[in-house]
């Protein structure tokens, strides 16, 4: 017969062992919450209104992304007016990355040297039947996953856009 100090030591074992299966699982949840998604600037919003839709749907640092599209870009430009500079500045403090489409630098409509050194320019989709992204990969073999969204429906967003 079991002492009843035993019985009581059994549920504690069952619990740790939940609590840490627990927390095991924890750091991928939290990953998967600690990016928020995409925002357009020139898609029907200014880049104002982008970049307080971001700022406010993604609190406390939480990552989001930002996609200038011309003329909307203006605000990245370093002689960007002071108002529209305040605003990409508040947007890169609270954790937002700033994109442009690699296409527009391509076609002359954007000088990245003219912008701010934190703006990414990113690339569409690939042409049909092209090997430039591997088959089974989300990147170009040349891209900074880093920096782009984790998230599929963000990064197929990002890429339909700026193809």
């Amino acid at each position: 017969m079991f002492r009843f100090d035993e019985r009581c030591r059994r549920p504690s074992r069952i619990l740790w062992f939940a609590a840490s299966i627990c927390l095991v699982a924890l750091p991928a949840t939290v990953s998967a919450q600690a990016q928020g998604g995409l925002y357009i600037a020139g898609d029907g919003f200014s880049f104002q209104v982008a970049a307080e839709q971001g700022m406010a749907k993604n609190p406390r640092g939480r990552r989001f992304f930002l996609l200038s599209l011309p003329p909307e870009t203006a605000a990245l430009a370093r002689t960007a007016a002071r108002p529209l500079a305040a605003v990409r500045e508040r947007v890169v403090a609270a954790n937002g990355v700033l994109f442009v489409c690699q296409r527009d630098v391509d076609n002359g409509r954007l000088d990245l040297s003219l912008l701010v050194p934190e703006v990414i320019a990113v690339r569409g989709w690939p042409p049909p039947g092209s090997t430039q992204i591997p088959k089974g990969q989300r990147y170009f073999p040349d891209e900074n996953p880093a920096v782009l969204p984790k998230a599929n429906d963000s990064l197929r967003r990002l890429r339909t856009t700026c193809s």
